[in-house]
């Protein structure tokens, strides 16, 4: 009878762990998106972005500049500044109380070439 208990403790246990770690939070990432592709295209590279609440994206100018991150109707995500040196960058971190759902980014300076992407935040 006291082995049984002992396993039956054990088992529990062993449950309880394994939904703490399932309900663990997933640690926040840092995506880093070019701007201006490596072939010389005005573009995001990547173009198309899924982040969470949380993550942090990195816009580096890297081709052809000057660039800008422009997210459409959300000023907390958005970096109006134009960047002019290959290299230089600046980081948007997404609010905790973000909003899910897609949303248009573009580079002001290069929008009606088709610099354009969409962040999904999920």
């Amino acid at each position: 009878m006291k082995a049984l208990a002992r396993t039956l403790v054990c088992v529990a246990i062993a449950i309880l762990l394994s939904v703490g770690i399932n309900l663990a939070p997933a640690a926040a990432e840092t995506i880093e998106v070019k701007m201006g592709a490596d072939n010389g295209m005005l573009s995001f590279v990547p173009s198309n972005i899924e982040a969470s609440p949380g993550d942090t994206i990195t816009w580096i100018n890297n081709k052809l500049g000057p660039h800008n991150a422009v997210v459409e109707g959300q000023p907390k995500l958005s970096q109006k500044q134009l960047l002019f040196k290959t290299g230089d960058s600046y980081t948007t971190e997404i609010p905790g109380d973000q909003a899910l759902g897609s949303y248009t980014f573009y580079c002001e300076p290069h929008r009606g070439a088709g610099m354009q992407g969409k962040l999904i935040i999920k």
